[in-house]
């Protein structure tokens, strides 16, 4: 069973590992970088409850063998008066004439429709979720690992509310190509930004990290006409590369849509969300743990953890369901959860040899991340319209 957790420093090493074998934008193979991250998270992890835009917080995913094979993060706030969020408005503006070439000929209507891009920023932005990175070998692992890695984010997010914007954003990547030995170029950047900066897509990114100044101060402040771009270009502003699909379907199930912005660098959308109104956000409940196996037709969700000591958050995919005490009151939901022995090993709930969880022990439980079907019921056609999963109630 794979675990989500905190990450810890002693696990700077396969994190470097695993960036140096994928070589992602999301993250950089680089020393320095991830051991001031984990830094930072771990500072993040033990702050006060009073809100701090600069705190991140970084996760990894851990296999039974305790190798980590992906990582994903939180940024509290991504935008502030040190480093503003930029973006571009991606915004549909249309042109009308009646034109007539010669006295004698006939009147031609013309109505053009033009994608403008606004470079845009703000000092006051969301809180950002990314750093989402898999081993390929295990994207179509069958306990679906991607979804864990990026899902598990919301339940640690709903679990610290006071800690978070109340806006989320993830900036998706958009198709990619691969230039001479095998760096990664943009061609949005090779089109429009290397001839503002002189940068390669590689230097701006790098650049980036650390100060987005740059683009604001180079980069032209008119609109700019994507029509006056390459074709190949203009096709993927706003679009997601063929690696990110499913990420985007799984924001879209639990809420995110499309905001009209995209990334300066590369073109990729930016999806966002109320951050109350996520699915998963909303509907994480917390129960008191029960050892047992869930009814066959109990829904798998997710399953954690938080305390006030490293790890401070663990997390589980598994088959969980709600039940109800002896004493629960006529008419009272369900305080009790049924969850797996090896799952809350897994998750530090019960120790080796234990039989029962204490009496104060306390789960966190996100429905199946689909959206509910009072969500989808007015956007959706009535011969298509199917119930979603949820928790079994006994």
């Amino acid at each position: 069973m794979f675990l989500f957790r905190e990450a810890a420093m002693s696990d700077e090493d396969a994190i470097f590992e695993l960036a140096r074998h994928l070589n992602s934008l999301n993250l950089p193979p680089e020393r320095p970088y991830i051991h001031e991250l984990l830094q930072r998270s771990l500072a993040s992890f033990r702050g006060s409850p009073d809100f701090d835009p600069t705190r991140r917080f970084l996760f990894v995913l851990e296999g039974d063998d305790g190798q980590v094979v992906g990582t994903s993060m939180i940024h509290a706030q991504h935008g502030d008066t040190d480093e503003p969020h930029v973006f571009f408005r991606v915004i549909q503006e249309e042109r009308y004439a009646d034109l007539r070439v010669t006295p004698n000929s006939e009147v031609h209507d013309v109505h053009m429709t033009h994608t403008m891009l606004y470079l845009g920023q703000t000092y006051d932005g969301p809180t950002e979720l990314g750093g989402l990175v898999l081993r390929p070998e295990l994207r179509h692992h069958p306990d679906k690992l991607g979804r864990l890695l990026s899902l598990a984010r919301f339940v640690f997010l709903s679990s610290h509310r006071g800690w978070f914007r109340d806006r989320l954003l993830a900036e998706l990547l958009p198709p990619l190509v691969q230039g001479p030995g095998g760096t990664t170029r943009s061609p949005l950047w090779d089109a429009l930004g290397h001839k503002f900066t002189g940068l390669s897509y590689q230097e701006a990114d790098r650049l980036s990290r650390f100060n987005k100044e740059f683009i604001w101060r180079l980069f032209p402040t008119m609109p700019i006409h994507a029509c006056l771009l390459p074709e190949g270009v203009q096709d993927i502003i706003g679009q997601v590369g063929p690696n990110t699909v499913g990420a985007k379907r799984l924001l879209e199930s639990i809420g995110f849509q499309y905001s009209g912005r995209v990334d300066p660098f590369d073109g990729g959308p930016h999806y966002e969300a109320d951050t109350d109104q996520v699915t998963i956000v909303r509907d994480t409940q917390g129960y008191a743990p029960v050892v047992g196996e869930p009814d066959p037709t109990a829904q798998p969700g997710i399953v954690a953890v938080t305390q006030d000591r490293a790890p401070h958050f663990r997390a589980v995919w598994t088959p969980a369901q709600a039940v109800f005490a002896a004493d629960t009151p006529p008419g009272a939901p369900p305080t009790q959860v049924l969850v797996r022995r090896e799952a809350l090993q897994q998750l530090g709930v019960l120790a080796p040899g234990q039989d029962t969880p204490s009496p104060d022990a306390r789960v966190l439980v996100a429905l199946r991340p689909q959206r509910r079907y009072s969500d989808r019921v007015a956007s959706v056609p009535p011969g298509a319209r199917s119930p979603t999963g949820s928790l079994r109630l006994s």
